[in-house]
């Protein structure tokens, strides 16, 4: 398995962290996703991790609605970001806008999912890591 998140490359740093933040939760939510809570030798229990590599991974415009379309074409699930949740506040608010844009006109800036490495590979195909 391989957990990836693509970012859209003309986001500032907080953007980046923001989205990157919202679209990895939406993985943290799948079944098997994470691991076991951690302890530590004082007794004190942390969170599970995710038990998969993540990747980041950078993409304009077109490369963005390409992995998109692609992760669709593949049943691959993934959780979305899109350019209006900036403006939104609350997870009522982020719904409502994603629902008035057709999937296609969707100007999607982050988005993340978890899949068979094989099936991420040809999503991602042409993608750089985000440096």
């Amino acid at each position: 398995m391989k957990i990836a998140i693509v970012l859209r490359d003309d986001l500032e740093a907080w953007q980046r962290l923001n989205v990157a933040a919202f679209t990895i939760s939406g993985v943290g939510a799948l079944d098997g996703a994470t691991g076991k809570n951690y302890n530590d030798a004082s007794g004190n229990t942390y969170l599970p991790m995710f038990k998969d590599p993540v990747l980041v991974f950078g993409a304009d415009a077109s490369e963005m609605l390409r992995t998109a379309d692609r992760a669709r074409s593949r049943q691959v699930s993934f959780s979305i970001f899109t350019r209006d949740l900036f403006g939104t506040f609350n997870d009522d608010d982020n719904r409502a806008a994603v629902a008035r844009v057709a999937g296609p006109e969707l100007d999607i800036v982050g988005l993340a999912f978890r899949c068979e490495r094989k099936t991420a590979d040809k999503v991602l195909k042409g993608l750089k890591l985000l440096k």
